[in-house]
């Protein structure tokens, strides 16, 4: 199954974004720990990453490119509320999918849902056929 990994210090938009996720039939998993979030990764239960724009003392910029190094093929999606234009084309070549703002009302949530689903249909139009 497929793995969506939530990783961001604010514990509310941790768990609105995975109830949202779980309500959608996604496999969620929640942390604010880089470890936990590069154990996921190197198990490849995760295959997609919502990441905040800092997580466990560490900024997204930091932590994007280690995330590449563990698994190429990780589609990360950043979110974020006061990233400049030359970070998000800094973190573009880097390698992130998507960049959203912070869901400030309940239908700004609309965006990043559609920005996992279109990661999950990349991530299944590029699978070999079994």
């Amino acid at each position: 199954m497929l793995g969506l990994l939530i990783a961001d210090n604010d514990t509310e938009a941790r768990k609105q974004l995975a109830d949202l996720f779980i309500e959608a039939g996604y496999n969620v998993i929640v942390t604010n720990s880089a470890a936990n979030a590069l154990y996921g990764i190197l198990k490849k239960t995760a295959q997609v990453v919502i990441i905040g724009s800092e997580f466990d003392e560490f900024k997204a910029g930091e932590l994007i490119p280690l995330l590449k190094k563990c698994n190429r093929n990780l589609t990360i999606i950043l979110v974020s509320d006061d990233a400049s234009l030359p970070v998000i084309r800094k973190l573009r070549r880097e390698g992130i999918f998507y960049h959203a703002l912070k869901p400030v009302q309940p239908e700004d949530k609309e965006e990043i849902r559609l920005a996992v689903r279109c990661a999950f249909d990349s991530l299944m139009s590029c699978r070999p056929a079994r």
